[in-house]
């Protein structure tokens, strides 16, 4: 890996029995930027996401434990690799204690980093659709990754939520000086948060550039934008 590069592939192929939905994707992610991978849908996108140490990530489904309270919803994330064993645990030792305060503590920490730290009590199913995309992103950055992965995280949001979810991610990739590997359909989110941007058509890069670049390219316009500003 390049010096610098916080993830890269190179000559990436994933098969799948007679399917090839990446075909030598080569691509290169610095750290602390924001990175866009963009593309019409089966365009092998989301195929990309294998990495897994130092990764975290969300996913166009929400995922969170709809029973459990949001609070509990985080502290799992915290708590995925315990600093205690199960005896202590059934014991209750106090350092079992003193971890949960902490846990907690930080938890809320990540909820009010996020704006939902009114719903902290309040079962994660019962939330906003909003708020749950939200209580996802708490999750997986309550993780400490070095890369967050961002899955369609305006899936369902009108341009008003659309706007302040920009604002979020950057306060997000700011306050907590992360890496964010980005993959979306909204192009405002991705024209307004993007480093560099990736675009992936039939299974193979595109195009490589700057937003500024890769907004204006004929062979993107035709291969995905155009094909939204004709549907839309």
């Amino acid at each position: 890996m390049n010096s610098g590069m916080i993830l890269e592939t190179k000559d990436l192929t994933i098969r799948f029995g007679g399917l090839t939905a990446i075909n030598k994707v080569s691509t290169q992610i610095p750290e602390g930027k924001i990175v866009s991978i963009i593309g019409p849908n089966g365009a092998g996108k989301t195929t990309e996401q294998i990495a897994r140490i130092g990764l975290s990530r969300t996913f166009q489904n929400i995922r969170v434990c709809t029973r459990m309270s949001v609070l509990d919803n985080v502290m799992i994330s915290i708590q995925r690799v315990p600093s205690y064993n199960i005896f202590a645990a059934l014991l209750r030792l106090p350092d079992v204690r003193r971890a949960d305060k902490l846990a907690r503590e930080q938890a809320m920490e990540y909820l009010r980093l996020l704006g939902i730290e009114r719903y902290a009590s309040a079962a994660a199913g019962s939330l906003p659709y909003g708020a749950q995309r939200r209580l996802e992103i708490a999750r997986a950055i309550a993780t400490k990754p070095k890369l967050l992965l961002l899955d369609e995280p305006a899936a369902g949001m009108n341009n008003e939520e659309c706007s302040e979810l920009v604002d979020l991610i950057r306060s997000i990739h700011k306050s907590q000086k992360l890496t964010i590997m980005l993959i979306e359909h909204h192009m405002d989110v991705v024209m307004n948060l993007s480093d560099e941007i990736y675009v992936i058509n039939l299974g193979s890069v595109l195009r490589h550039g700057l937003p500024e670049a890769i907004q204006s390219d004929p062979e993107v316009i035709r291969a995905y934008l155009g094909e939204r500003r004709r549907r839309d």
